[in-house]
């Protein structure tokens, strides 16, 4: 039976080290996030005492804080954010499957390609926000004109996303499945679509924010009810610390967004390269 091998001091110290950059690495963007979060109350902390700005206009961090805890024992603020979560998960999810949809049969036709390239080449850098009069003008105050801007500000996100994702489809795997003779619904399922999963997913990722920026965009300018219309009324009323409470919970929904479509396509991505380059050894 052989004898283990001695542990040096410098192997032991090695140990300790690796140990010590696996905790740093793990708790290093946490506690710059809290810094940063710090620094950034400090700052407006200083600005709203001594800048230019009076405190009637920019009230000071504590106030507003408070405010956006006491706002979580008002009826009204949860039917807001009900209203806002609403139209970002119509709209998101109508431009999501749209953009899935039209996304793979044009990538999968060359004639569409070629046919439709000039239309999307003009349509896609129109911002969303240059809609709101013609949705104001057609709906009014209504679901109907927010869930038009949010539609038409994701939907081509993922429809680009998706075609990146049928393109880059391996040519002598598709040979292949001619070969074996399958049919276009075998092709869709065991090639097409694993291939572009990622990439609609990660449409899909950033679709999430932009939606909910266009959503409170559109209820701030045309009326709708929701997280916007509220900050517009804080501010005809007069109430610069609601207003400016409103406008963290904004904020704060849009990190939670963020999170929960982060955490939805790491689980849909499990087998992914890239999502299990992400799990530590």
């Amino acid at each position: 039976m052989l004898a283990p091998l001695p542990v040096t001091g410098t192997q032991v110290i090695r140990v300790v080290k690796a140990m010590r950059r696996d905790r740093r690495a793990q708790w290093g963007p946490v506690v710059l996030g809290v810094a940063g979060v710090v620094a950034f109350l400090v700052t407006w902390q200083l600005y709203a005492e001594f800048g230019p700005v009076s405190d009637e206009f920019l009230p000071y961090p504590a106030q507003v804080i408070g405010q956006f805890f006491a706002n979580f024992a008002l009826t009204s603020f949860w039917a807001a954010i009900g209203a806002t979560l609403w139209a970002w998960l119509l709209g998101l999810v109508i431009s999501s499957v749209a953009g899935l949809v039209v996304g793979v049969l044009i990538g999968s036709s060359r004639f569409l390609r070629r046919a439709t390239f000039t239309v999307l080449e003009f349509l896609r850098p129109i911002p969303s926000v240059a809609l709101i009069p013609i949705a104001a003008l057609a709906f009014g105050p209504q679901l109907e004109a927010e869930l038009l801007i949010i539609v038409y500000g994701c939907f081509f996100v993922v429809l680009i996303q998706t075609l990146y994702g049928v393109a880059d489809v391996d040519k002598i795997a598709y040979e292949t499945t001619l070969t074996m003779r399958m049919t276009w619904l075998q092709r869709a399922r065991h090639l097409v679509f694993p291939t572009l999963l990622p990439y609609f997913m990660t449409g899909v990722r950033l679709s999430a924010t932009i939606a909910l920026i266009l959503g409170i965009s559109a209820e701030l300018i045309i009326g709708t009810d929701g997280l916007g219309q509220s900050v517009a009324q804080a501010q005809l009323n007069g109430a610069p610390v609601a207003m400016y409470a409103l406008i963290v919970t904004a904020g704060a929904l849009g990190i939670v967004i963020n999170l929960a479509a982060r955490a939805a396509e790491r689980k849909v991505l499990f087998w992914h390269e890239s999502i299990r380059a992400e799990v530590p050894a």
